[in-house]
């Protein structure tokens, strides 16, 4: 795993103009996560649970350096929806060199979203498999879940999906930065912030 770390980081360090930024997504549907539930004292919580399978993918891209974000809703997340990410990510970093750290999603590895990369001047750097600790936006997705989407009855998506959107909008660059591990003296890629 660190050579691995050690082949990812070449070359970060002091490049002029350069933003470093990590995608990635996460599946919202009807059934939210539940994380506490309340129920009178020897009687077991009754959970709804019900059989829609409607979905929104919230794709997330953070700025490790300055915690700046771009986010996307879908309803599912394909190679057009990863190509219309790109295109955002160029747009919103517009004449700055790209470095995108990004997992072996099939959407992701596509050879037309991979030729899309290209074309946008996007250097893609692909995360090891089955290693989410490394993908900072899966951490800032845990915080999403556990204190936004959480114990939510029978969610409206667009709702829900915007609900977080919102509460990513509304935090700090800085909050953004230390919910996503970034600001900690153990993270992977700290010299590259420098």
């Amino acid at each position: 795993m660190a050579s691995g770390k050690r082949g990812l980081q070449k070359g970060l360090k002091n490049r002029a103009r350069t933003v470093i930024v990590f995608i990635d997504s996460i599946v919202l549907n009807e059934i939210p996560p539940l994380r506490a539930a309340w129920a009178p004292i020897g009687e077991q919580a009754q959970v709804p649970i019900i059989a829609a399978r409607d979905t929104r993918v919230l794709t997330g891209v953070l700025n490790i350096k300055s915690g700046d974000c771009v986010l996307h809703v879908s309803t599912k997340y394909r190679q057009a929806d990863a190509q219309v990410v790109l295109r955002q990510i160029r747009a919103h970093w517009r004449g700055w060199r790209v470095v995108l750290f990004l997992d072996k999603h099939p959407a992701q590895w596509a050879r037309a979203t991979r030729r899309l990369a290209r074309q946008l001047n996007i250097q893609l750097r692909w995360l090891p498999k089955a290693c989410p600790e490394l993908n900072v936006m899966d951490h800032l997705w845990r915080h999403v879940t556990d204190d936004v989407l959480a114990n939510e009855p029978t969610p409206d998506l667009d709702t829900t999906a915007q609900r977080a959107v919102q509460h990513i909008r509304a935090m700090s660059p800085q909050a953004r930065r230390r919910q996503a591990g970034i600001l900690a003296d153990s993270f992977w890629l700290a010299a590259a912030l420098t």
